[in-house]
């Protein structure tokens, strides 16, 4: 189950009421020739209001069914996702009508350095090189691609299910004629972290019914497990001295490409630790001081009308001796996670005694990243805060040693010349 978007009170239209009863149609089939009827109305339906732009429609049904059945609303948000990454097209080939099947794919970049990370236009050469490495070590035999010519980060990416259909289209037809696209040139302007990801977006096309990825062809699918570790090895060894052209004085790893709304939800989650380790990093050759002489206070955070529900964690750093926090790291939780943690999955993983095991809370995770960056002393308020932002710069408040949030500001002393991050 996914968190909604903020609250709407509109009042459902006629094409939000279909959604609602294509939704709940699918998740009452009781058969799958039925199921895969309903998600075809469903799909349908999407597309429409996708290729319309009514947004809006989408999301105010979400909200009302989030509200009013957690199943139905799982089913919409898995449709619009797949409809606004996925699509098939029909293409005129020697007067004969082809279908293709089109699918929008991230590579996610976690990147981390002491500068900045930098995004924007990808220059025609290492555009051309990422493209093949992509096409040869990751997709399958008869596919083609278009690999957008910007490295994304995550502010300027599609940033609702109508621009992501909009995204995927363009790509789409790219490939498809074999051009490429101009880089995106109005994209906002992306906050400094000492951690984040890249985005690079590309769509891959097929015939329809074919695979697109190397471990779906026939071949590699009896061990698609270890072909597609080895296709995200060849990836890695293959496109790191390019992507580091890209992101120069940058640490980086690349992870495993994938459909745009997984590789996004996967690079989000395996961000946080990086941020842990890129922030000890940071304030200890800044300030000259060994990790254990840092504190870390952890504290939960949620909305104020959220009951008591925690959205993220913000982590503060101090100086032992002393109570400012002089830096400060957001961990959010997604989807299924919460403060008392995600249970292993299936319902025997680790047979009995896995059963018996408690599932590792978010704040376990965090504490075990700090200690093994070296800070050993970690402090955890109970309470949970409203999540505050400062007034003038709209950085997050974090909780200091005592409880009172704080904006967190480096020591005036600390060596000039680094960046200033929040």
């Amino acid at each position: 189950m996914r968190r909604p978007s903020k609250d709407s009170s509109h009042k459902l239209s006629a094409e939000s009421q279909r959604l609602v009863t294509f939704a709940q149609a699918v998740g009452q089939a009781a058969s799958r020739i039925e199921e895969r009827s309903w998600e075809h109305s469903l799909d349908a339906q999407l597309q429409k209001l996708l290729k319309t732009g009514h947004q809006e429609t989408i999301d105010t049904t979400l909200n009302s069914l989030f509200k009013e059945d957690l199943n139905a609303y799982d089913v919409l948000m898995d449709s619009v996702e797949a409809v606004s990454e996925s699509s098939t097209v029909t293409l005129e080939v020697d007067g004969v009508s082809r279908q293709f099947d089109v699918l929008l794919v991230a590579a996610p970049i976690l990147a981390w350095t002491r500068f900045a990370i930098a995004s924007g236009p990808i220059p025609g050469e290492l555009l051309t090189t990422l493209s093949a490495h992509f096409a040869a070590h990751l997709l399958a035999d008869g596919t083609q691609v278009a690999m957008s010519p910007t490295l994304f980060s995550i502010d300027q990416l599609p940033r609702s299910h109508v621009e992501t259909y909009g995204k995927t289209s363009k790509l789409a037809q790219a490939a498809l004629k074999g051009t490429v696209l101009k880089a995106d040139t109005k994209v906002p302007d992306t906050a400094p972290f000492l951690a984040d990801t890249r985005y690079l977006l590309a769509a891959v096309v097929a015939p329809a019914g074919a695979p697109l990825f190397r471990w779906q062809m026939p071949a590699a699918q009896a061990n698609f497990i270890g072909e597609r570790t080895e296709a995200l090895e060849q990836w890695r060894t293959q496109a790191t001295p390019t992507v580091a052209r890209l992101l120069p004085g940058c640490g980086i790893e690349l992870l495993l490409p994938e459909a745009y709304y997984m590789a996004c939800r996967e690079a989000d989650k395996l961000i946080r630790p990086v941020s842990i380790r890129a922030a000890v990093h940071y304030l200890t050759h800044t300030l000259g001081v060994e990790p254990s002489e840092l504190r870390a206070v952890i504290a939960g955070f949620g909305e104020e009308a959220g009951e008591g529900q925690v959205d993220e964690y913000r982590v503060a750093f101090t100086q032992r001796q002393t109570p400012d926090v002089i830096y400060g790291v957001v961990w959010p939780l997604y989807g299924q996670e919460d403060e008392e943690g995600t249970p292993p999955e299936g319902p025997l993983q680790g047979g009995i005694a896995g059963m018996l095991d408690k599932p590792v809370t978010p704040v376990d995770e965090i504490t075990a990243h700090l200690n093994e960056a070296g800070v050993t002393v970690v402090k955890l308020h109970n309470e949970r805060y409203v999540a505050e932002f400062c007034d003038d710069c709209g950085a997050p408040l974090f909780a200091d040693p005592v409880g009172e949030l704080a904006h967190a500001e480096m020591p005036e002393d600390a060596p000039t010349g680094t960046e200033h991050f929040h």
